[in-house]
């Protein structure tokens, strides 16, 4: 297509590329939005529900951890089921990255500006 011009077929082709790259990582963040991801404490008895973007969606407790005495343990553990859903959520979005840089055939490991 640009024979004869240099570089510059080269130079044509990575904006090709830049603009894929726009358009799936676009793609990507909206997707993150609606991929959940669950973090557990208290051997199941608490479960938060977040989407990789870490928004909070649920938290589910189980009924037999209510008893008066244990309301220390029962916020320790609702407090320790979000962050548990919080770092999953970093790490889907990170592997998300991770599968789209390689699936362009750049370093899985590149860093973005986002």
């Amino acid at each position: 297509m640009f024979k004869g011009l240099g570089g510059l077929g080269d130079m044509a082709k990575m904006m090709k590329s830049a603009q894929e790259l726009q358009v799936k990582m676009a793609q990507m963040q909206e997707d993150l939005h609606t991929i959940t991801v669950e973090g557990v404490s208290g051997a199941g008895l608490v479960k938060a529900t977040a989407t990789a973007k870490g928004e909070l969606k649920s938290i589910d407790i189980d009924p037999s951890i209510f008893n008066g005495s244990d309301k220390e343990v029962v916020e320790d553990l609702i407090l320790a089921a979000i962050k548990d859903a919080q770092a999953k959520a970093r790490q889907r979005e990170a592997d998300e990255m991770s599968a789209l840089t390689t699936s362009l055939g750049l370093p899985p490991d590149i860093k973005f500006p986002f």
